[in-house]
């Protein structure tokens, strides 16, 4: 039973580290790592969601990247099937199931379930859909912020989807997506699991790591593969791929509608407060325990001293050592 299956799982906001960290204890522990990115999941994103290189791969084996065409729909019941599936492989040939991302929706849907929510209502889907293209998606967002402030919090106003599917919740059964999600919490976890979050008591060190990031991912030729990407039609074709960060900020500048340093100070900025809303969801999740990267005086730790206290979290709490 999956109840009896061990797992380790690296989350935290983007750019915290947790990558690295997660291949660290792969190498330590015999493990194999299975992404919990719902980006990193599709074909030809490479750059922009920072996807683990071919080196890192060969170092270290990696589940769910690159198993959905870029204009597929991928859903969170869709990756718990897929997960489920890896999980099961890697403990059966006796290696440590390591997964690692900052996706707190597909962990939360793995280690407890799909939460219950009313059935879809495509006719109110579709009036809602047709609102957002009238009003512009931020309408939306705002009108979610003000009945469900709390899932407002941690769903970015560009993923038209779950805005829509949070307000389809709360018109349909008078009660919040946030109130929906509580009461999964009541349902027995699915895993095993030791759950470890890369954090930082310093937030303004998370956010020069998040600014670094953005040039090194310009440097690796983001814009270029933005450009691939829109002649392919994919952002036409999608509007998940269209609205991922990292892309959705580089089109302007594409289209004429923007120069490249606004383009780039814009996907910073955007970064940034995805972090907030990344830190947000973990820190609200009792079965994350912080695992922090800086000593609380604006110095980052030694990677070393961080997974070593990565490896005595592990071995306090479900003996994988």
């Amino acid at each position: 039973m999956s109840e009896n299956i061990k797992i380790l799982a690296i989350v935290g906001a983007t750019a915290s580290g947790k990558s690295a960290l997660a291949e660290a204890l792969a190498l330590r522990l015999g493990g194999e790592i299975v992404s919990a990115d719902s980006m990193q999941i599709y074909r030809g994103m490479d750059i922009g969601t920072a996807k683990p290189t071919l080196e890192e791969r060969g170092r270290v084996p990696y589940h769910l990247i690159d198993i959905a065409d870029a204009t597929a729909d991928f859903s969170v019941a869709d990756y718990i099937v897929a997960a489920d599936a890896a999980i099961a492989d890697i403990a059966a040939r006796g290696k440590l199931p390591i997964l690692c991302g900052g996706t707190g929706l597909y962990l939360d849907a793995l280690l407890r379930g799909l939460p219950e929510s009313p059935a879809a209502d495509p006719s109110l889907r579709a009036e809602l859909a047709a609102r957002a293209e009238r009003e512009g998606a931020q309408a939306l967002h705002r009108a979610l912020a003000a009945v469900d402030p709390q899932s407002a919090a941690v769903t970015p106003p560009g993923n038209l989807r779950r805005v829509i599917r949070a307000l389809e919740i709360y018109i349909s059964s008078g009660i919040t997506k946030t109130e929906w999600d509580k009461k999964s919490l009541e349902n027995p976890p699915r895993y095993a699991a030791n759950v470890i979050g890369m954090t930082y008591r310093d937030r303004e060190l998370l956010y020069r790591r998040i600014e670094q990031r953005v040039d090194l991912m310009l440097a690796a030729g983001l814009v270029e593969e933005t450009a691939r990407l829109e002649e392919a039609g994919v952002f036409r074709l999608s509007r998940t791929a269209a609205g991922a960060i990292g892309y959705k900020e580089i089109l302007p500048y594409l289209r004429g509608e923007s120069d490249l340093s606004s383009a780039v100070q814009t996907l910073k900025t955007a970064t940034r407060r995805y972090a907030k809303r990344q830190i947000t969801w973990f820190s609200a999740k009792d079965y994350v325990r912080p695992l922090y990267a800086d000593d609380g005086e604006g110095n980052l730790r030694n990677f070393e001293e961080i997974v070593n206290n990565a490896l005595a979290m592990c071995k306090g709490t479900n003996d994988m050592l």
